[in-house]
């Protein structure tokens, strides 16, 4: 039979001895997919303005417009980045990996030496984001999670035969991921830590790793939980301390636990119905800078419990229609990459929400498609494009 024009092959580019198929892709993408995540970015938008008018107007020379035009730039940049990958296909991933990978850990280096000057209050050092040009920056973090999910999809795919072996299905992707989270935690970024390595335990389950040596981990793991909220002095300060203030309910002005204790008024005034767009009062220096973190604790107080449960229930249909979406795809790397993602974005959100409800200690993880930040905006709607990419070519008769 002729293939179809995504089919036919050209030759790599020199230095590349294999064939890949033609640099666009043909076929739908899957349509509720891009509602969800066009629904959740518009959410977004309004819930980012409407919680973080006072902040900017007290902190950025009165412009309460100040985060709400950044993120919304940032978002028209990643859109367009989403539209152009849903067009490319994925295939072209398997070239970039090796490149891809050096250059996010050379980042992730770079980081630890060239980066802007943001201090805690114990006086630790975040090294998170390298300056760009016109007061700009970059979170390496952020390109770090999809270089993680590209390469643990790629090795699970080349090696999945092998996968329930003790050497390839444990010790080398524990490896890999000791390698990401090693540096990560050196800039002082603890919730990327644990995201990225629950984002990694996801693929090595997904992936075909022994169930029986991944539940074994999995109870070492809960055990070094236990120890360390036990022991929180034997974390850096600047971890610790936030254990002790979720672990010591007492209440102080000013104190470790203000802003988890303004949250949980803020989620309490909202009630059933909330109190109405716009009319949160914790966002006015209440909330610290509530266009980060704690967002949905003003959404909590604007749209009440409806509105939240409408967000959450979004969010879930985002990442159960994803695993839908892998489960049609026959490329097993491809299928990886989607977990990969969406996992990403659910787990997310379930840490940035059990944050904000104080049901775990405050990790300072954000909320995807609400809290600000270009960065990790611009390389979500990037991902959400690979995601498309991937849909168009399961809508295909045939299946690659």
């Amino acid at each position: 039979m002729p293939k179809s024009n995504d089919e036919k092959i050209i030759s790599k580019p020199k230095g590349l001895s294999e064939k890949l198929p033609n640099l666009f892709i043909t076929g739908s993408i899957d349509i509720p997919f891009l509602a969800l995540t066009i629904a959740l970015l518009t959410f977004g938008l309004i819930m980012l303005f409407s919680a973080s008018y006072p902040y900017a107007y007290y902190n950025r020379d009165h412009n309460s417009y100040y985060f709400f035009v950044r993120q919304f730039a940032f978002s028209i940049i990643g859109l367009v980045a989403m539209f152009v990958m849903s067009k490319i296909n994925y295939k072209y991933l398997k070239v970039v990996v090796r490149p891809l990978l050096f250059l996010t850990l050379g980042l992730l280096v770079l980081v630890l030496f060239y980066h802007t000057s943001l201090g805690g209050a114990d006086g630790s050092d975040f090294k998170r984001f390298i300056p760009l040009p016109g007061g700009l920056t970059f979170q390496p973090s952020d390109l770090a999670k999809f270089t993680l999910i590209l390469v643990m999809a790629d090795y699970i795919s080349k090696n999945q035969k092998r996968m329930h072996k003790l050497k390839e299905g444990i010790i080398i992707p524990l490896f890999i991921l000791a390698v990401f989270c090693g540096l990560i935690v050196l800039e002082h970024h603890m919730s990327c830590t644990i995201l990225v390595f629950l984002i990694g335990a996801t693929l090595m389950f997904v992936g075909g790793s022994d169930w029986k040596l991944f539940a074994f981990g999995a109870a070492l793991v809960v055990l070094g939980i236990i120890v360390v909220i036990s022991f929180p002095d034997m974390l850096e300060s600047y971890a610790g301390d936030r254990i002790k203030a979720w672990l010591d309910k007492s209440y102080s002005p000013g104190d470790k636990r203000w802003q988890t204790n303004n949250s949980l008024y803020a989620i309490g005034s909202g009630g059933i119905f909330g109190v109405g767009l716009g009319n949160s009062k914790q966002k006015y220096l209440y909330v610290s800078e509530p266009q980060n973190d704690f967002i949905f604790s003003i959404v909590c107080e604007e749209l009440g419990f409806i509105g939240a449960a409408v967000i959450i229930i979004l969010f879930a249909a985002l990442v159960i229609r994803g695993f839908i979406i892998a489960a049609r795809c026959h490329d097993r790397f491809a299928a990886l990459i989607v977990i990969g993602i969406v996992a990403q974005i659910g787990i997310q959100v379930g840490l940035n929400i059990l944050v904000v409800t104080d049901t775990i200690p405050n990790t300072g993880i954000a909320l995807p498609f609400f809290s600000y930040g270009g960065t990790s905006l611009m390389m979500l709607l990037f991902e959400i494009g690979v995601v498309l990419s991937v849909s168009r070519k399961t809508s295909q008769k045939k299946v690659q």
